[in-house]
């Protein structure tokens, strides 16, 4: 496959193009555009009440959804600078402009803002409940007598088992946000490009395989359609975007060094825990220009100094500052040192991958999955989780069953479908129309996990607690 180019991949084509024409005294670019169209919709907003890790936390210091977002635009644009720059300086690509250095910055911007916009309420734990509902429960469901997993396809089966919130994002951006007409919030092709970080059907999945796009799904059977038209403007095909690599490593960069500043502030890690964790890496990194244990220490003695009332605290915080900037400059190595194979679309890891701090990512994962993740605490409110999603999946899936056929619904049925958004409903509608029978039950579906996804947590706890005549 030929090598992919940055005038085809920077592409500025939307599904529907400018009705209004370009006016003269708008002077953004069309990713600046994007930008505006995203911080101005509810669905941004509602991940101010999402939860990253901690849910429902009555903290004003604890990470949403919404700050994670935001933490990750800034991280990613900052690596879309300083590895646009890198690609000028050493003309890795003679048709690489000061332009295309913007834009990247601009479009990476933009896919940190959006990049979890279709997640569940609760985190990466709803992604789970959702899954595991459909593996449990799609197998025991009939419709008109016939077992529904006999109606639908391969593809449309796998899509529910392994429900992603990538996937949902892209369907979101694209389908859901009904504003002016059924594309959504409209945005260019090359931005919704970035956020695909698994250009491979739910049937095309091999965790196994050691290619990093194959590791999960990114569009549904539904949205087959608008991923083809995307890659084929952007000519990625079933490669990964280059942009969705550094929109990646922003993002694990984000989340990692910030789930281990939130489990200090909630008391599950403590500088001594840190301390102990590093000292495991120092021989790792003896003669780097960060040495993790060192720069800890360094900033203790710092804070001592200074008289600050938690020295602990003070180093804790500004460690994660100046681990974000050894990472940043690791994922600019990483991109550069691999231009070519990304380029061409053979690069099969992250950008940490063989770069000093892929121990450090690796054990910054691995520290917050064994001191918080798995707690007890946590666990008992992953519980509570289970049993809200459980619940509205099973009241829903059972109500949209028999939506818009000639099957009679019950009055509860009616009443719970009627709860659902318009926007969703419209959205159905508009695939629907003309398709199988088959394909319209698996929209149905998708109606469910569409307004699930659009819930915050707040409205998923509220909705079972009323369901369930809990006043």
């Amino acid at each position: 496959m030929e090598r992919m180019e940055w005038n085809r991949l920077l592409s500025e084509e939307r599904e529907r193009g400018n009705a209004w024409g370009r006016r003269s005294a708008d002077l953004r670019s069309e990713f600046e555009k994007d930008y505006h169209r995203i911080i101005g919709s509810a669905s941004f907003r509602r991940l101010q009440d999402k939860t990253q890790v901690f849910p429902l936390d009555k903290s004003d210091f604890i990470r949403t959804r919404l700050t994670h977002s935001l933490e990750v635009a800034s991280l990613g644009k900052s690596l879309g600078q300083n590895i646009g720059e890198n690609i000028l300086e050493h003309r890795k690509n003679s048709g690489f402009t000061p332009r295309m250095r913007e834009d990247i910055s601009h479009i990476l911007e933009c896919a940190g803002l959006i990049h979890d916009i279709g997640n569940p309420p609760f985190g990466h734990f709803g992604e789970l409940a959702i899954r595991e509902w459909f593996r449990l429960n799609l197998p025991r469901l009939t419709f008109r007598e016939r077992p529904v997993e006999d109606m639908l396809s391969e593809q449309m089966k796998q899509d529910f088992y392994h429900f992603e919130g990538n996937a949902q994002a892209l369907r979101l951006v694209t389908r859901l946000h009904y504003l002016v007409d059924e594309h959504g919030m409209n945005l260019t092709y090359a931005l919704l490009n970035t956020i695909i970080k698994y250009p491979v059907p739910s049937t095309g999945i091999d965790p196994h395989s050691g290619d990093i796009r194959e590791k999960k799904m990114g569009y549904y059977y539904a949205d087959r359609e608008i991923f083809e038209k995307i890659t084929a403007a952007t000519g990625t095909g079933n490669r990964r975007h280059p942009l969705t690599f550094i929109l990646e490593a922003a993002d694990d960069l984000a989340y990692k060094t910030a789930d281990i500043e939130d489990a200090f502030v909630k008391g599950f890690i403590t500088y001594h825990t840190l301390e102990q964790e590093l000292e495991g890496l120092e021989k790792n990194y003896e003669g780097s220009s960060f040495r993790p244990l060192e720069k800890l220490h360094q900033l203790y003695e710092r804070g001592q100094k200074k008289c600050v009332d938690s020295p602990e605290s003070y180093a804790v915080k500004n460690w994660i500052v100046s681990a974000q900037g050894f990472l940043i400059g690791c994922a600019t190595y990483g991109f550069a040192s691999n231009y070519d194979a990304i380029m061409e679309g053979c690069f099969r890891h992250d950008l940490f991958c063989g770069t000093p701090g892929a121990l450090l990512m690796d054990l910054l994962g691995d520290m917050a999955d064994r001191r918080v993740f798995s707690t007890r605490a946590i666990y008992k409110m992953e519980l509570t989780e289970s049993t809200i999603l459980n619940f509205l999946m099973d009241r829903l899936v059972r109500a949209v069953l028999n939506y818009d056929t000639r099957e009679n619904q019950d009055s509860v049925d009616s009443r719970v479908v009627a709860l659902i958004s318009d926007n969703y409903k419209n959205a159905y509608r508009l695939q629907s129309e003309g398709k199988s029978e088959a394909e319209k039950l698996y929209l149905r579906l998708l109606l469910v996990t569409d307004y699930v996804c659009g819930m915050t947590d707040s409205y998923a706890k509220r909705l079972y607690q009323e369901m369930n005549g809990i006043i």
